[in-house]
């Protein structure tokens, strides 16, 4: 094909493009999908918004967006996603390309420790998580690199009495794969530090030290002791593994 065969193809991919996205976004994004609904679908396909995002019947919020319409060119489908007005607050760059590959870059969400807005998170557990990451990478659904910063306060355990448990933060370097990175504690009755690796399964592996400090109450300190024989500072060996 000639010269100016290509850029009169080009320019009529970008024109369909340009006019498929100027549609209303109800027209084309659909009220329903899968276990997630929006009360409403409005403005565009480039620029929209889906109020009152449930997710298996529980609220979310509302969920806008906003395509990279460039990157089509080179075979991404890239967005800028935010939810706000729910429960948590989110907001992220993600980019969809060939071979079921997903890159989010630039992620951060605050969020109660709620299962019915994270799956696995067990229902005595309560607190509120906060999430920093630079980079996220999924290959096939499995997730291949990770970057950034993952903390969780005020973890309140509810299986027996009511119990305290602390704050604590994970911080993944990027560059390793399966993703791995340094546990510790930010305050609380655990002085705790250790590593986490996430697993394919998807899973997670920890292994770590743990101590109890002056003001632990007694059934976390009893539970500890089962850990085994202290070190001489006062540290006990742990590790659990587990999937999502």
């Amino acid at each position: 094909m000639k010269r100016a065969g290509w850029i009169a193809l080009l320019g009529a991919v970008a024109f369909a493009v340009i006019l498929i996205a100027g549609l209303p976004a109800a027209w084309l994004v659909p009220g329903r999908i899968g276990p997630a609904a929006c009360v409403s679908v409005d403005g565009s396909l480039w620029s929209g918004t889906c109020t009152g995002l449930t997710l298996s019947g529980a609220g979310l919020g509302n969920l806008s967006w906003e395509l990279h319409p460039l990157r089509l060119f080179v075979g991404r489908l890239a967005a800028h996603l935010t939810l706000s007005d729910g429960p948590a607050d989110a907001a992220a760059d993600v980019e969809l390309g060939f071979g079921q590959k997903i890159t989010i870059a630039h992620a951060t969400a605050n969020t109660p420790l709620d299962p019915k807005l994270i799956p696995g998170v067990p229902s005595t557990l309560s607190g509120r998580a906060q999430l920093d990451v630079a980079l996220a990478q999924f290959d096939h659904g499995v997730l291949k690199d990770l970057k950034g910063r993952i903390e969780a306060h005020d973890l309140v355990d509810t299986s027996g009495h009511r119990t305290a448990l602390g704050s604590y933060v994970v911080s993944f370097p990027g560059g390793t794969s399966p993703p791995a990175g340094e546990l510790r504690d930010l305050e609380g009755p655990l002085a705790l530090e250790g590593t986490l690796k996430l697993t394919p399964q998807p899973g997670f592996e920890v292994q770590g030290l743990v101590a109890t400090r002056n003001n632990a109450p007694p059934e976390l300190v009893n539970n500890v002791r089962f850990l085994g024989s202290p070190d001489a500072s006062g540290r006990r060996p742990f590790s659990l593994s587990g999937s999502f």
